[in-house]
């Protein structure tokens, strides 16, 4: 996970003085990566796991918004929302980029037999069960984002 959060952090920090003609800093300073309407299609964000079905008659929702908030709906509980650690933010982004949205299909998922659960991941306008295999990086952090968000107060997503 931590050679994931370094990948999305990778070529932040200062940038040259823009021809000024001063000496850029030969320390940059770390910075968290902003993300922008134009950056959020590339992240996946805002990006939407809803958790439905199974034996238990799951009713989830979690969606997280571009700046890393999670609201969190739940069936017979009230609505959280909580601020996302930023590692698993990361880690969640990283594997949404992996992704290749496009080549999903305009399809919802639908039961396959009775007391089917389904996990499906939405994201730039496409939606997929978890197992689809062009999903399959989005397995690992779903599965840390419905432990910790469906339960809050998580470790990993504090109450705002």
């Amino acid at each position: 996970m931590a050679a994931v959060a370094g990948l999305v952090l990778t070529g932040c920090g200062s940038e040259s003085d823009g021809g000024s003609g001063g000496t850029p800093s030969s320390t940059p300073t770390p910075t968290m990566p902003t993300i922008t309407q134009s950056s959020a299609a590339r992240t996946g964000l805002p990006l939407v796991v809803t958790r439905t079905g199974g034996f238990a008659g799951f009713d989830d929702k979690v969606v997280i918004d571009t700046g890393g908030v999670a609201t969190v709906s739940s069936r017979g509980k009230m609505t959280v929302h909580c601020k996302l650690d930023q590692s698993l933010l990361a880690t969640i982004t990283a594997a949404a980029q992996q992704v290749d949205w496009d080549s999903l299909p305009v399809v919802m998922p639908s039961i396959r037999h009775p007391d089917d659960m389904i996990v499906a991941v939405t994201a730039n306008g496409k939606t997929a069960r978890l197992e689809e295999p062009r999903v399959k990086a989005m397995t690992a952090p779903v599965s840390t984002l419905l432990t910790e968000a469906t339960i809050p107060p998580g470790k990993l997503c504090k109450p705002v």
